[in-house]
């Protein structure tokens, strides 16, 4: 990616907050997501608001690795949809086409080295954000994996009795 290129992507998200325009293209994109007119991986994420108990969506793309899904915070620890997560017990819904209540577990600094690799190899928009290429060794992301929130992604119990978002 072009370091002009890079740069204004990094100022749609300055401070870790979506410019307002940023949030218009968000919206739009969230809705793509859902009615499953976006590729397979890009999806909604609902989440209940930490603070108002709202229901609360965002656009996000699923990265794949070892035969599983995750979820990366592509603006690190500063994003406030990982807070959310956090404060919902892990309790999401990801949309496209069809809605998918799943359990989102945090998954370990340690761990997530490989799956950043991972997630900037299949997420474009996420590459301007985390500070390693693509084509490094997954070794490389280990320094940052603890500032970027990474959650696996697993299917919500059947016997879960806390309902959805």
């Amino acid at each position: 990616m072009t370091s002009v290129k890079a740069a204004v992507r990094r100022r749609m998200y300055r401070q870790h907050r979506p410019h307002p325009l940023t949030s218009l293209l968000n919206r739009g994109t969230a809705a793509l997501a859902s009615a499953g007119l976006a590729p397979a991986r890009l999806v909604t994420l609902e989440v209940r608001g930490r603070r108002t108990g709202r229901l609360l969506s965002f656009p996000v793309v699923i990265a794949d690795f070892d035969g599983e899904r995750y979820l990366v915070a592509m603006l690190g620890e500063g994003a406030n949809w990982p807070r959310n997560v956090r404060a919902a017990g892990g309790q999401a819904v990801l949309r496209h086409r069809h809605r998918e209540a799943v359990h989102l577990q945090e998954v370990a600094p340690a761990q997530r080295a490989p799956i950043l690799r991972r997630y900037v190899q299949v997420a474009p928009g996420g590459r301007a954000h985390i500070p390693v290429e693509p084509d490094t060794p997954a070794a490389a992301f280990e320094p940052i994996a603890a500032e970027y929130p990474v959650f696996h992604i697993e299917p919500e119990p059947a016997h879960s009795d806390a309902g959805t978002p």
